[in-house]
């Protein structure tokens, strides 16, 4: 994962700009792997990217519905596939919703989830060696792990600095 991007954006970022960015990533990333970006698929990544918050499915809908006919479910959870499966897209598994992710980084990488409790806005940090050491010592026990995540809940930066 490069470290280009900021954990939690400044809350006065240019978040028009950081939406085009990640919308341009994604074209390139589908472009690159020869697969359709479609409309369908761009609206869905473009609700997710609407805030830095996690959206659950029908949230997605919600937003989708402010500007276009509202989608059936099984419509945004294709599109929600296809996003996870190309790494355009996070699941946060305590909050049962998706995040857009405009990092760029390998779809099987391991990231750690920071979820503030504040604003709800969730940042991404790499965490290939917590995982390491959690699968090591889930095999050490004869348990074969197939998934971590990890996701961490406190208060962001821009939320301390205005306690």
């Amino acid at each position: 994962m490069t470290a280009t991007k900021p954990t939690f954006p400044a809350p006065d970022h240019d978040h028009n700009r950081c939406a085009a960015d990640a919308l341009r990533h994604a074209e390139q990333v589908c472009a690159g792997r020869a697969q359709k970006f479609t409309p369908v698929r761009r609206q869905v990544l473009q609700a997710l990217l609407s805030s830095h918050r996690p959206l659950g499915a029908y949230e997605v809908i919600d937003e989708l519905a402010k500007s276009i006919p509202r989608p059936a479910p099984i419509t945004v959870y294709r599109a929600l596939d296809f996003l996870m499966e190309n790494g355009l897209v996070h699941r946060i598994e305590s909050r049962n919703a998706f995040l857009a992710c405009a990092h760029d980084h390998d779809a099987a990488a391991m990231v750690a989830f920071l979820i503030c409790e504040r604003c709800g806005s969730v940042g991404e940090i790499p965490a290939a060696p917590v995982a390491q050491s959690l699968n090591v010592a889930a095999r050490a026990t004869g348990f074969a792990p197939k998934l971590s995540v990890v996701e961490i809940t406190g208060t962001c930066a821009h939320c301390q600095q205005g306690l």
